[in-house]
């Protein structure tokens, strides 16, 4: 399959556009909402650490930056969940109403009716309830591969590499500071690799430079603390 042809570009380009318009969406109604209940205006950051916007701006990246075909995979898994709660939510109690239940044997005239929801619907909360955490820690490893592959391509000096390893790094280290499933991946990456390292046989020179790098993370992970630059408030931590 040719993942640069003019199809193929078509079709990338026309998924980022469709997720940076769906996530514009969701973040335009968040502040419709905010503005209708008069709350006090969010600040900069807070917007930032607002997982949508965070989707948004990763989407207008992907539109514009040279194309990375696994960098579709998150949002294709977002959109499944996205399109059956929406269906589960909306469509469905439109279409198929929820039927009136017959009321239980010797139960009171003036009880409240209670609704038994279209099988369809459960059937959805049930395979969302079930796949949904799962899906999230595919997403986090999907999004830490993604990254590797970006570093891989500024070691040899690919075009733009540069600029994209400085924002998707951003965008990670955000993501690292509210999700529990971007913490688990890079814990399992990390533990996957002391393993390695561990191995009999392993050069000194390959498990100093490995000491290195955790270093080095560690020290990159308490300089870009989000929660110093919200007076000492804790980013809200995610699951997904």
């Amino acid at each position: 399959m040719n993942y640069y042809g003019r199809l193929a570009q078509f079709c990338y380009r026309t998924t980022f556009l469709s997720a940076a318009l769906t996530y514009g969406i969701v973040v335009y109604k968040t502040w419709r909402a905010r503005q209708k209940t008069g709350a006090k205006p969010a600040s900069v950051v807070s917007y930032l650490t607002d997982e949508n916007v965070q989707y948004l701006l990763l989407a207008l990246v992907w539109l514009f930056m040279p194309q990375y075909p696994i960098a579709m995979l998150p949002f294709a898994i977002y959109s499944v969940f996205h399109v059956a709660t929406y269906t589960r939510a909306n469509l469905i109690p439109t279409l198929m109403p929820p039927t009136k239940a017959a009321p239980a044997t010797g139960a009171s005239p003036s009880a409240k009716p209670q609704y038994t929801q279209h099988p369809m619907s459960d059937a959805i909360g049930s395979f969302v309830k079930q796949y949904y955490d799962s899906s999230m820690s595919v997403v986090a490893n999907i999004e830490l591969v993604l990254w590797l592959r970006i570093l891989l391509n500024v070691i040899f000096f690919q075009r733009r590499s540069w600029i994209l390893i400085v924002i998707y790094t951003v965008f990670l280290r955000t993501r690292f500071a509210q999700s529990s499933h971007v913490q688990n991946s890079f814990s399992n990456f990390e533990a996957r690799i002391d393993n390695l390292i561990g191995a009999q046989g392993t050069p000194p020179a390959a498990r100093q430079a490995w000491e290195t790098v955790k270093g080095l993370a560690r020290q990159f992970y308490q300089a870009t603390d989000v929660n110093k630059y919200m007076n000492g408030a804790a980013a809200p931590k995610k699951t997904s």
